[in-house]
C-alpha cells in the first residue's frame, strides 16, 4: 500500500474511531460504522480487527468503559447506574460484569483505589496512528505572562499522574485558593514520558492561584507548593481529543513546525493548558492548548 492510500485508509478509520466516540450512549453496529468509514459492510469487521487490533464490538465496549471510568473518578457522588447509562450500557449489571471483566475490580471499587497502570493497558491500540491528522494544525505565536501558579509535584511512572491529580483536586477544592471554573489549569512535564525511566518521570500538576491569595501556598496535607511559570512568547497549537493523544500534537511542534519556523526555544518545557475542564465534555471534544515556549 502506498503512503498516500495508507493514510486515506488511516484517515477512514479515524472517522469510525471519532464516530464512536461521539455515539457512546448510542446504538451502534457493523453496518452503520462501515457507512461512515465507506468500506463494504461485509468486510468491514475484518478490516476493522485487522487494523485496530481487536473486534469493533469489543472496540466498543473498552470505549464505554473507559468514558465510564472517567466519569467515576471525576464525579464521586453521582450513582454508578447513571454512569452506566450514560456510557451506553443497558443495565447496571451488564456495566459490572464487563468492567470486572476487563479490570477485574467492579466500578466501586475502582472509584474508591483507580490502579491507572493497568487500566491504560487495556487502551493501547497499534494499528491506531494519528499522523495524518497533524498536518494542518494550526500553530500561533503569543506572548504569555508570568502566572503564579500552585503546584502538585508528581514524581514516579507517568501511568500515575491521575492519581495525582485526584490529590491536586482534593486541595483545589478544600482549599479555595484555584478555582478550576475560574482560574486556568496546567500541566508542566518536565520529562518525556516515552524515553524517560518511570522512577524519574517528573510532572507538574498546576492551578492558577486566585488573585486574592498572597504569599506562599500554606502547608497542607497534599503537599502542594506555589511556583512561577515564567511568560514569554510562546508558539501554541489547539490539540482535540483524549489527553493520552496529546503526544501526536506535541511531536508535531518539534518534529514539523519548529525545523521550518526558523524559531529557537527557551530553556522551559513544553507546557499544557487544560480548557473548560468545569464542563463534561466526551473525550472527542476535550480541548487542551500545548505551549511550547520560545526565546
Amino acid at each position: 500500500m502506498t503512503s498516500n492510500r495508507h493514510e486515506l485508509y488511516a484517515r477512514r478509520f479515524e472517522q469510525v474511531f471519532a464516530w464512536i466516540e461521539q455515539h457512546l450512549d448510542s446504538p451502534l453496529t457493523v453496518e452503520q460504522l462501515s457507512e461512515v468509514a465507506c468500506f463494504s459492510r461485509f468486510h468491514f469487521h475484518r478490516q476493522f480487527s485487522q487494523f485496530c487490533g481487536i473486534s469493533v464490538s469489543r472496540y466498543i465496549t473498552l470505549m464505554r468503559l473507559k468514558r465510564a471510568s472517567f466519569q467515576l473518578v471525576k464525579n464521586p457522588q453521582e450513582r454508578v447506574i447513571n454512569i452506566a447509562l450514560d456510557a451506553g450500557f443497558e443495565n447496571p449489571e451488564s456495566f459490572s460484569r464487563a468492567f470486572k471483566n476487563t479490570f477485574g475490580l467492579t466500578p466501586s471499587e475502582f472509584r474508591k483505589d483507580p490502579v491507572w497502570v493497568d487500566w491504560h493497558v487495556h487502551f493501547q491500540f497499534p494499528g491506531r496512528e494519528n499522523q495524518q491528522r497533524l498536518k494542518n494544525m494550526d500553530v500561533k505565536i503569543i506572548t504569555v505572562e508570568p502566572m503564579k501558579v500552585a503546584v502538585l509535584e508528581h514524581l514516579g511512572d507517568p501511568m500515575h499522574v491521575n492519581n495525582t491529580v485526584a490529590a491536586f483536586i482534593e486541595w483545589r477544592q478544600a482549599s479555595g485558593l484555584s478555582d478550576c471554573s475560574t482560574q486556568g489549569t496546567y500541566g508542566v512535564p518536565w520529562n518525556d514520558p516515552l524515553t524517560t525511566p518511570g522512577p524519574e518521570f517528573r510532572f507538574d500538576v498546576c492551578g492558577e492561584l486566585n488573585p486574592k491569595a498572597t504569599g506562599l501556598v500554606p502547608e497542607n496535607p497534599q503537599g502542594v507548593i506555589s511556583k512561577t511559570i515564567p511568560g514569554g512568547r510562546c508558539a501554541v497549537v489547539r490539540h482535540v481529543g483524549a489527553y493520552e493523544r496529546i503526544s501526536d500534537s506535541v511531536y508535531y511542534l518539534y518534529r514539523q513546525w519548529l525545523p521550518n519556523s526558523g524559531e529557537e526555544l527557551r530553556d522551559f518545557p513544553v507546557y499544557f493548558r487544560y480548557l473548560e475542564l468545569d464542563k463534561d465534555h466526551p473525550e472527542h471534544a476535550q480541548q487542551t492548548d500545548i505551549l511550547l515556549p520560545l526565546k
